[in-house]
Parts: structure tokens; sequence; C-alpha cells
């Protein structure tokens, strides 16, 4: 991911993927079939969407008190400007495969939990920071900040799991998801910025 040329190549099949699915949602929304049937390609309210990404904003925020308070702030990552393009544009492929695919459905709210629980589990443990892949070989870490930061991105998971299973959001649309993964991710930019943590372009 350190490639500016993987990460490019990232982006290109992030944004073909969000192309097959606006297809699907332009096709449902438009009272046909669906092209692909990817799950999710349905309109929700404005109000949710807004109210998703409120809830995210405010993850990010609580995030970086925590963070403050913790002292762990001078520890953050850092990351180029085309880094943090590709992980907006992340917001829709993880929640493609998160929020879209990796749901029990059918089966009753109480097996629809548990999966979220244990999908967000997954979700968390996936990002590198109780691990890393360094020097050919697998690190772990258990330190404050990699326990703070893994605990913040399983409740952004059940946040994101949460805004596409509620009532509120009758068509199980995506869109609330998407929207409030990528201002989060984009929300982590700013603050990355704010502190002096974004190192360049490329």
């Amino acid at each position: 991911m350190d490639s500016p040329l993987i990460q490019i190549i990232l982006l290109g099949l992030i944004a073909y993927l969000f192309h097959l699915w606006l297809l699907d949602f332009r096709s449902a929304d438009q009272g046909g079939a669906t092209i692909g049937s990817f799950p999710g390609a349905r309109r929700c309210s404005k109000q949710w969407v807004l109210i998703g990404v409120a809830g995210a904003l405010f993850l990010v925020g609580a995030e970086t008190v925590g963070e403050t308070l913790l002292g762990l702030s001078s520890k953050q990552s850092s990351m180029t400007f085309l880094f943090a393009l590709v992980t907006v544009a992340s917001g829709f492929g993880e929640e493609l495969v998160f929020r879209g695919y990796l749901v029990i459905t059918n089966k009753g709210k109480p097996m629809l939990w548990a999966g979220i629980l244990a999908f967000s589990l997954l979700f968390a443990a996936v990002h590198p920071y109780l691990w890393r892949w360094e020097n050919g070989g697998l690190e772990i870490q258990l330190t404050v900040k990699a326990w703070f930061s893994t605990g913040v991105i399983f409740l952004n998971s059940l946040w994101f799991y949460y805004l596409r299973f509620a009532k509120a959001n009758a068509t199980k649309s995506l869109w609330p998801c998407i929207a409030a993964h990528a201002s989060s991710n984009a929300a982590v930019f700013f603050v990355k910025l704010a502190q002096g943590h974004v190192s360049g372009f490329f």
C-alpha cells in the first residue's frame, strides 16, 4: 500500500465497482431490474444519510479527544494526499463487502445482530493496528494506541451496520453507510493534516 502505483490502481478498481453499483442503483430507482444485483443499491431518505454522517463525525471527534487525553496524538501514523484519496474511496469498497455482503439476513434479529458483532470484530481485526506485516513477518502490537484504535474501528463498524439495518432505513440502502464511512475517513485525514501528520502528495 506504500506504492503510489498500487494506490492509483486501487483507486481505479474502487471507482469501477462504484460505477457498477450506481448502474444497479439507477436501474432500481427507475423501477427496472437491477443489472448486477449489488446489495444496498437503493434510495433512502437524505435525513438518514445526514444522520449517518453526523454520527461518524461524532465518533472521529470522540477518537481525537480520546487520543489527546491518552497522549497518543504524537503516535499518529502519517499519510500522503494520495493515500487519503484511497482511504476515502475505500469507504465504498469496505461498505460493499462488510455492510453489503457480510450480513446474516432472513434468520431473525438475534442472528442478524450476532453476525453484526462477529463481522464488526473481523472488520476491526483486519485493520493493521494490533498487528503489522514488516520485514517479511507478522508482528503483534498490543499497545494502548493499537487497542484504542481497534476499539474505535469496532464502534464505527457497529454504527455503519446500524445505519443499514435500522427501521429508519426501510430499503436497507447502503448510501448512509457509504456516506458515513467516507466522511469518517475524510475527517481523519483533516485531523492528521491539522496535527502535521500529512506528508506530501505521494
